[in-house]
């Protein structure tokens, strides 16, 4: 296997850099930079030199021994200063080496998949890790990177093993007399094995926290409606006129609010007569936002909103605004009036919408293999047939064994690793 090297640290310039190297010539590498190794895991004070002698900087270099390292192979770290010239003289004086090539996005942590020191549902949380924005998303990564859900998953396997050995003895030794029966009590473990993924299925998705708890802002024409979507994410966004029709098309800004990821959008003025081509294209994309939205802020008539919508009595600034016998909220996006109170709400609303922090929250390939697990797993429970019972288990073994990667196509893999940046 190739030895690859990458800088692992943030964009140059910074105040240190950190250049990562894997593979089986990473010792001898950090041993020509470095004149030798340090201790395994203890940090060094070096002095980093070309081939011909040449310092490149002086740093600290630390060695870490697979497998018990980060990729589960030899792996050395340079912690050099951050400028761009350095980290670039000592990545060319690495690729002079033979045996060494840079590193492809991801495949640091591709080889601690493939060695074996994270499973593929924890690869999936770092992946999500790197990429968080927002102090939920941050939680629910670092619970699926930490294992939390693996873990889970364990827990559920070796019960199902457990039941697959009670009904391949019965199948592989019915006609001999010392092999117990199957116990009764298999029913209902499976069946509270199934309910336990269900409840899981049920709980908030992964995409609401990458995307954001979806808003919407709905109504008619000069509702005020752009005015409150710009108020709302802090910033001129939105082009706001007196003049009907301003707003023509879909305008989606994705925004944090107390540590919450939010993905805010204004629409086009709802109605039905009076818009012309453009326009009338406009409402119908803000009729099919509506659909998608999280939660919509209705600032139309009364009771004319979606149902669940918050009714928002808008513009209270101005004499002759359009009041509300019962509102949600009652705003004002020119003086401020409402709207700490309107984004308190928002932000309590999202949060019961949401992972918990620290829960795990799961992808669309991780709850399709779920899914299909339950689903072996319900038809475990209709059946009476051995041969059918086992059957319907090793398919729900089988979902399980694709959820941590024990059986993975390579083209998955790609996609997956492909998330991440070089130095990871």
């Amino acid at each position: 296997m190739d030895t690859i090297f990458a800088l692992s640290s943030g964009p140059p310039p910074a105040g240190i850099a950190v250049l990562r190297v894997s593979g089986p010539d990473a010792g001898p590498a950090l041993r020509a930079l470095a004149g030798r190794l340090p201790e395994p895991r203890h940090a060094r004070l070096a002095a980093f030199r070309a081939a011909d002698g040449a310092l490149l900087d002086k740093g600290l270099a630390l060695w870490f021994p697979g497998p018990d390292s980060a990729t589960g192979e030899d792996l050395a770290e340079l912690h050099l200063h951050g400028g761009r010239a350095v980290i670039a003289a000592v990545e060319k004086a690495l690729a002079a080496i033979p045996g060494l090539r840079r590193a492809q996005p991801g495949e640091f942590t591709r080889r601690a998949f493939t060695n074996g020191r994270i499973d593929l549902a924890e690869a999936e949380g770092l992946a999500d890790l790197l990429a968080a924005e927002t102090e939920l998303q941050r939680r629910s990564a670092l619970a699926l990177a930490g294992g939390a859900f693996s873990r889970r998953l364990e827990g559920w396997r070796e019960r199902l093993l457990t039941i697959s050995a009670n009904i391949e003895a019965a199948l592989d030794f019915e006609d001999e007399d010392d092999v117990a029966a199957p116990d009764p009590e298999l029913g209902r473990a499976i069946e509270a094995l199934a309910a336990e993924l269900a409840a899981v299925l049920d709980a908030p998705h992964a995409e609401i926290l990458r995307e954001g708890f979806r808003v919407v802002l709905a109504g008619p024409p000069n509702s005020g409606k752009s005015t409150l979507f710009n108020a709302l994410i802090e910033s001129e966004a939105a082009i706001t006129a007196p003049s009907a029709g301003t707003t023509r098309d879909v305008l989606v800004r994705p925004v944090a609010m107390g540590g919450v990821p939010f993905s805010f959008v204004d629409t086009a003025g709802l109605r039905g007569e009076g818009a012309d081509g453009v326009e009338a294209i406009g409402i119908d994309r803000a009729r099919a936002e509506l659909a998608r939205a999280d939660l919509v802020l209705w600032l139309g008539p009364e009771g004319e909103g979606p149902e669940a919508a918050w009714e928002i009595e808008a513009q209270i600034d101005r004499a002759g605004h359009g009041a509300k016998r019962a509102p949600d909220h009652r705003v004002s996006a020119v003086t401020g009036e409402g709207l700490p109170e309107l984004k308190h709400a928002l932000v309590t609303k999202a949060m019961a919408s949401m992972p918990g922090p620290g829960e795990a929250a799961l992808g669309a390939r991780q709850r399709r293999l779920l899914s299909e697990a339950g689903e072996a797993l319900r038809g475990a429970g209709e059946v009476t047939d051995l041969l059918l019972l086992a059957e319907q288990l090793r398919v729900a073994r089988a979902a399980f064994d694709r959820l941590i990667g024990r059986t993975a196509t390579e083209d998955m893999l790609d996609a997956l690793f492909g998330r991440f940046c070089i130095g990871k």
